[in-house]
């Protein structure tokens, strides 16, 4: 038996951890979780704009950017992306506002809030 042979066998070990029903079900609540990401980006001077993705999908997107727009002065667009799905970009710093927001409607819990930027 050759150290390649070897190798290979280590391998298989592998393969059959991968096969663990405990591990699978593990990883499967981590990818159900639904995190909602909020990002505010930089863009030239002063300005940002703030994105939120991870929605549910089944939600009108629409109506809620509108109510953004009221609530808070800002302008805002619905983008729809092949990676990132559904993305409501709102302009200025509207990480608080948006995070409250979510939470006083009961569209998400504080656990699956994720915020990122500056």
């Amino acid at each position: 038996m050759t150290t390649l042979d070897n190798l290979k066998k280590a391998d298989d070990v592998f393969a059959e951890r991968e096969g663990d029903p405990e591990e699978q079900q593990k990883q499967g609540k981590k990818k159900g979780r639904g995190d909602i990401h909020i990002r505010m980006q930089q863009r030239n001077g002063r300005k940002c704009i703030t994105t939120l993705q991870g929605l549910d999908e089944r939600l009108d997107f629409e109506r809620m950017k509108q109510e953004f727009k009221r609530r808070w002065g800002c302008n805002g667009t619905v983008i729809t992306d092949p990676e990132a799905g559904t993305v409501i970009q709102l302009q200025g710093d509207q990480r608080e506002h948006l995070t409250e927001f979510l939470l006083g409607e009961k569209l998400a819990k504080a656990d699956q809030i994720k915020t990122h930027g500056l």
